[in-house]
């Protein structure tokens, strides 16, 4: 355990630094243009490129040493920051330029997340997989915590540039920690079967796709999180034009960090209580209580009323995300998991590149001119919610909350997914 909180602890430190360079870019380019779509793409050049490399990294996660994996992945994501750097420094960048900048670096991290996330596995006992689990929320929370309101003060005072300086910086401070610590070599394998020493790299590519598909209460709850992670998608990018259409970037800093907060305690009360004795039950139960909240910050352009149920909301991502975690770590083989856990976050993260693309016109097109000055809901929902440029993007953050809530109480009504944590391996 002591191995793995020194190595979370340069993970983390890293994930501050680049929380703060994608909400300084965030903010400049849409306050540049106020451009949903442009906004929209810095989420997919974020996210696609992982996905598209995931088979490979998974592979590459099973057949060779993890945390040479994660030094290579660290100093390419670096590289990637620093040339991000130099173009605002020297006034030379364009959008096109930021969006190549920001897929390499995607790449990058599509390599890094499959080793990380099958350390907790090679350092620490079973019993203390929800712990470990909960500290790399942790890490999460405390980018979300700490970095739109550092970033807001930042930006200001430094840039742009002075900003990404600080998120290179953050990346010597992992690759330092990952040059001291040392993984053991796992050698007691469960199955035999899939040791990776005889297959083909064709075989490695598609392996993890058939052992899902092999184990049905596993891919039942990966195809439950591909369609929540698609409402969580579109919340994730029209969040912020939402309160930017009744306050400023300070605000949206202030709300934002309020909202890591949320996220910080759920990520330390799960790294203390390791999460409920039936996992599962974690997982609804989080997934309704977050869909409530979207419901609630939808209804009103209210600060107060979106920090406090974006704190809530917040609150339950590490407890049923960190339940979801130790579940495959307990169901997938040691030696397996590089490989499936990739192929796993391919496609329930596919979902969001997804949801990045469709935000805009929904956004734009469909539910805000229903919520205008002359839309046709004015007279209806707009009693309730108001009326505004971006009220729309509150009704569709009620629409995507009721689906959220049905769709988590008709999942639990099947038995594979109910009774996967009994199911054999």
């Amino acid at each position: 355990m002591p191995t793995f909180i020194f190595l979370w602890l340069g993970q983390t430190i890293s994930l501050i630094g680049s929380g703060l360079t994608s909400f300084a870019l965030g903010v400049s380019i849409y306050q540049t243009n106020s451009s949903i779509a442009q906004f929209s793409l810095i989420y997919f050049c974020t996210e696609l490129p992982a996905i598209l490399i995931a088979p490979l990294s998974g592979a590459i996660a099973d057949k060779y040493d993890k945390r040479w994996v994660m030094i290579v992945s660290d100093t390419g994501a670096g590289f990637s920051t620093l040339i991000m750097a130099w173009l605002f420094w020297s006034d030379r960048w364009e959008i096109s330029y930021i969006y190549l900048a920001i897929a390499f670096g995607s790449l990058c991290r599509g390599f890094q997340w499959p080793a990380y996330y099958a350390t907790p596995t090679l350092l620490v006992s079973q019993k203390d997989f929800g712990r470990a689990n909960g500290l790399i929320q942790l890490g999460e929370a405390a980018a979300k915590l700490f970095s739109p309101a550092l970033a807001g003060i930042l930006v200001g005072k430094i840039a742009v540039e002075g900003v990404m300086g600080i998120d290179f910086a953050s990346f010597i401070f992992a690759l330092l920690v990952l040059a001291i610590v040392r993984f053991p070599k796992y050698t007691n394998h469960r199955n035999r079967d899939i040791e990776t020493s005889q297959q083909t790299w064709w075989q490695d590519l598609t392996f993890g796709w058939k052992y899902l598909l092999a184990r049905r209460g596993l891919f039942l709850l990966l195809t439950f999180f591909v369609v929540v992670n698609f409402a969580l998608g579109i919340t994730q990018v029209l969040i912020t034009p939402m309160i930017l259409g009744f306050a400023n970037a300070q605000v949206l800093g202030n709300i934002l960090s309020f909202g890591g907060c949320g996220w910080l305690l759920g990520a330390v009360i799960m790294s203390i209580w390791g999460g409920p004795k039936r996992r599962i039950k974690g997982i609804i139960c989080g997934e309704i209580m977050l869909g409530c909240c979207m419901v609630i910050m939808g209804l009103k352009p209210s600060a107060i009323l979106i920090s406090i149920t974006l704190f809530i909301g917040l609150f339950n991502i590490p407890i049923f995300v960190g339940c979801a975690n130790a579940i495959r770590q307990i169901k997938v083989a040691t030696e397996a998991q590089g490989r499936v856990f990739a192929i796993w976050g391919a496609i329930a993260y596919a979902s969001f590149p997804l949801a990045y693309l469709v935000a805009s016109p929904l956004a734009e097109r469909v539910f805000n001119p229903l919520l205008k000055s002359d839309g046709r809901l004015v007279n209806s929902l707009g009693l309730i919610m108001g009326v505004g440029e971006t009220r729309g993007i509150g009704l569709l953050f009620v629409t995507l909350g009721i689906a959220i809530i049905t769709i988590a109480i008709a999942a639990y009504q099947n038995p594979d997914l109910r009774y996967v944590e009994d199911q054999k391996c």
